[in-house]
């Protein structure tokens, strides 16, 4: 009697192999669910540039002709550029460039702060534009702090919250409810005349000499990199040593004739709870990140932080954006639990006991192995993954 050809012989006649090949089917799917991330929405490219430019007082007409038309005009000629869209409303105009898949976002991003950079008319009392790639996050959490404390403690107990959750893994921390901190110099009249210069000229000097500045890619490709000149000041230490004349033996720095402050904008919301001063903290992940992951970082923060702050502060978490996926998780291996173990019996009933039980162990191994193939080619667990 002639054996069997073909894979399904193969097996018959190799029962060894078709171990092995379950085996490696069962440890690439272990394989995959431990490396997989684990999201909301699948992961998608996004080539997206914005550009946003303030022009404070101006109706939406004069923001449209005085901004937007010229600026659009100007990056039409961008390499690689897909799609350009733009808004212009009262104070402000917004431009948003789509480039084609695959391009190089540090080097798309260059270009268009060059172009922005090369346009010279805008209104005099336009702000100076700002260039950004949009980037995906998705959220994770929502922390609220408050306490009785003021606002200087409560920011700095802010400041040292996200510092610590950033550094044990928290890709994004957005925080919202603290006013906007602003530097205000003042110089007396009298010290102006004594050294014969002007208020704007201080303004000037200051304004010129503090300052981001972009100053071109170096490399190629991957291995690109963004040049850029940092010599803004974000501190009033930082502004108090900031030269305004110089000679041949005396130096004059700012804070040898001007008092620096800084102090909260005025007529910003903030936010309460129960009477007492709140910060939220909106935790978020990278589109590369995974939702569990920083999920479980929270909680170990929590554990940790929680019992050294004083009585007067209280932590609240809400909003648990990774719980939705958990649940679906959770949802999905019961069903499946339960829909195995009904196909078990069913198989009992038509089959002989060996028979059955080796087709049902086949079906978990296919989904393991599928697991493993969709980790391999980049996949994630997401909504979409999930009911597929």
């Amino acid at each position: 009697m002639s054996r069997k050809r073909g894979v399904i012989g193969f097996f018959v006649h190799h029962r060894v192999a078709a171990n092995l090949v379950m085996l490696a089917m069962l440890l690439g799917g272990a394989l995959g669910i431990a490396r997989m991330n684990v999201q909301f929405f699948p992961s998608f490219a996004l080539d997206v540039v914005s550009v946003r430019v303030v022009w404070s007082g101006a109706s939406a007409e004069d923001i449209e002709q005085g901004v937007t038309n010229p600026l659009e005009q100007k990056l039409r000629s961008i390499d690689g550029l897909k799609r350009m869209t733009s808004t212009s409303a009262q104070g402000i105009a917004n431009i948003t460039l789509e480039f084609v898949e695959g391009s190089d976002p540090v080097l798309a991003l260059d270009d268009v702060r060059q172009q922005v950079d090369g346009f010279t008319s805008l209104p005099a009392d336009a702000e100076t534009p700002e260039v950004s790639r949009v980037v995906r996050y998705e959220p994770v959490a929502r922390l609220l702090v408050r306490g009785d404390l003021d606002e200087r403690e409560l920011r700095q107990l802010v400041h040292r919250f996200e510092s610590e959750l950033l550094l044990r893994g928290i890709d994004r921390v957005e925080v919202s409810g603290l006013a906007q901190q602003q530097i205000s110099v003042e110089v007396p009249a009298e010290r102006l005349q004594g050294l014969s210069l002007s208020l704007d000229q201080v303004a000037e000097r200051v304004q010129g000499m503090s300052r981001d500045l972009p100053a071109g890619i170096l490399g190629q490709q991957d291995s690109a990199r963004e040049l850029r000149s940092l010599e803004q000041r974000r501190d009033p230490l930082a502004f108090e040593s900031l030269p305004i004349l110089s000679g041949d033996r005396v130096q004059l720095r700012l804070g040898d004739i001007a008092t620096i402050r800084q102090e909260p904008r005025e007529g910003q919301l903030r936010l309460s709870r129960d009477g007492r001063s709140a910060v939220e903290m909106q935790l978020q992940r990278a589109e590369s990140g995974d939702s569990l992951a920083a999920a479980r970082v929270l909680d170990e923060w929590l554990a940790e932080t929680r019992p050294q702050l004083p009585p007067s502060v209280e932590l609240e978490v809400h909003d648990e954006s990774w719980q939705l996926i958990d649940e679906r998780i959770s949802l999905l291996i019961s069903n499946g639990a339960g829909g195995l173990l009904l196909v078990v019996i069913l198989l009992y009933f038509f089959l002989p006991a060996r028979v059955a039980l080796w087709v049902a162990i086949g079906i978990p191994t296919a989904f393991m192995a599928a697991l493993g193939v969709f980790w391999g080619i980049g996949g994630s667990i997401n909504m979409m993954s999930l009911f597929a």
